[in-house]
């Protein structure tokens, strides 16, 4: 996957670029659910319910439309005038004119007539009032913003809720090792083939809101690993770590994502395993000593996809969503590899290290990791939920 055309064609966004988008979305779902919990917007879907009605539309084409003569109100009123003015009028008349005068003079007739008989009735009603409340709070950024949003993309962008966050500011969440889950393997070792020792943690620093984990030259003796021998003492040329978050959190599906980049010599990975020698490892970043890669590490089946076109001084980030029916990998908004069915079988954590093949030339070199976060699915797994429950 060559990353430089990706940029030059416009494919995939600058880390920059890539992290305002995610911000913006995440400021997005937060702004849409205040609105939604607001009382003016509850107050605006049940204007818009009555306003939008068809009783509503009648009643307002009844009062602005309707012509007072054409009223009961507005005849019988007619009719009492004519009676009143007529110069002879008969008994039976009088006695219409007593009746109508003491319909008219009644307080439910004169508040019909009153109404009927205003020719601004409409501004004056009860029905213009909400009208005019329902086109006030149309006009407020807040519901405007809520109607314009698409609902599926704002429970699509909520799809993942926050589970873990680190924004490197100190080393709470990370403990040197490997993380076995069996406690009682010796956690930390490097092997016969490699030229740095692990150095329990005093090769990582946290400053300037970043992880360095730094490959340097000391002379050192340590406990290694050799495929024959077991484990035996060792002297190295170099020392470096290896750290995880097994203590802090493990996780099982969801979205991991982290902002990395590496300088100098050796190989460097930033990722996911479970503790379990022999078991998966997800490769967010990995850098070879030649090239930048990507994939799945098992020993059934192994995918790495070559990333082409990486500046080395600049940070990218990289992402691994896990579904309940593929694995996808990204770095920044480029999709990089999807692997269906081949999911881990249990939780995993971060892992960074840096180390140098004995087979290959020495030097000192560094990964940097300015920030990891973890998004869970909100169909959360029973170990997800366990875990969240633990953090708490």
């Amino acid at each position: 996957m060559n990353l430089f055309a990706a940029r030059l064609t416009g494919k995939m966004l600058s880390t920059e670029a890539f992290e305002k988008t995610v911000y913006d979305m995440q400021e997005r779902v937060k702004r849409y659910r205040q609105i939604e919990k607001s009382p003016e917007l509850a107050e605006y879907k049940d204007l818009k319910q009555r306003v939008e009605s068809s009783e509503f539309k009648t009643r307002k084409n009844e009062l602005v439309s309707r012509k007072y003569k054409d009223t009961d109100e507005g005849r019988l009123m007619a009719s009492y005038e004519r009676l009143k003015k007529s110069g002879n009028i008969s008994e039976a008349g009088q006695e219409q004119l007593r009746k109508i005068e003491a319909e008219i003079n009644t307080e439910d007739f004169r508040r019909r007539n009153a109404l009927w008989a205003d020719a601004k009735r409409w501004e004056h009603s009860e029905e213009y009032r909400m009208e005019q409340r329902f086109k006030e709070l149309g006009k407020l950024d807040d519901i405007k913003f809520y109607y314009t949003q698409r609902k599926e993309k704002i429970d699509w962008a909520e799809l993942f809720r926050p589970a873990f966050d680190d924004d490197m500011s100190s080393s709470r969440n990370w403990k040197p090792g490997f993380g076995y889950a069996n406690r009682a393997m010796k956690d930390g070792h490097s092997r016969t083939s490699e030229r740095q020792a692990y150095n329990a943690g005093m090769n990582t620093f946290f400053a300037e809101g970043r992880m360095d984990i730094e490959t340097r030259a000391a002379s050192v003796k340590a406990v290694a690993w050799d495929e024959k021998k077991g484990f035996i003492e060792q002297v190295f040329e170099y020392s470096s770590d290896v750290m995880n978050t097994r203590e802090a959190f493990a996780q099982e599906g969801g979205l991991f994502m982290a902002k990395v980049r590496t300088q100098g010599i050796g190989h460097h990975f930033f990722g996911l395993t479970t503790g379990k020698p022999g078991s998966p490892m997800v490769a967010l970043y990995h850098y070879n000593g030649k090239h930048h890669q990507a994939g799945y590490v098992n020993g059934r089946e192994t995918r790495m996809v070559d990333l082409t076109g990486v500046l080395r001084s600049l940070y990218h980030v990289y992402s691994f969503r896990w579904t309940k029916t593929e694995l996808i990998w990204y770095v920044n908004n480029l999709e990089l590899l999807r692997m269906p069915n081949c999911l881990p079988k249990e939780a995993m954590f971060f892992l960074a290290q840096s180390w140098l093949p004995k087979e290959e030339k020495g030097g000192e070199g560094k990964l940097k990791v300015q920030w990891a976060r973890v998004y869970h699915p909100v169909d959360d797994s029973p170990l997800a939920q366990r875990n969240a429950a633990l953090r708490q």
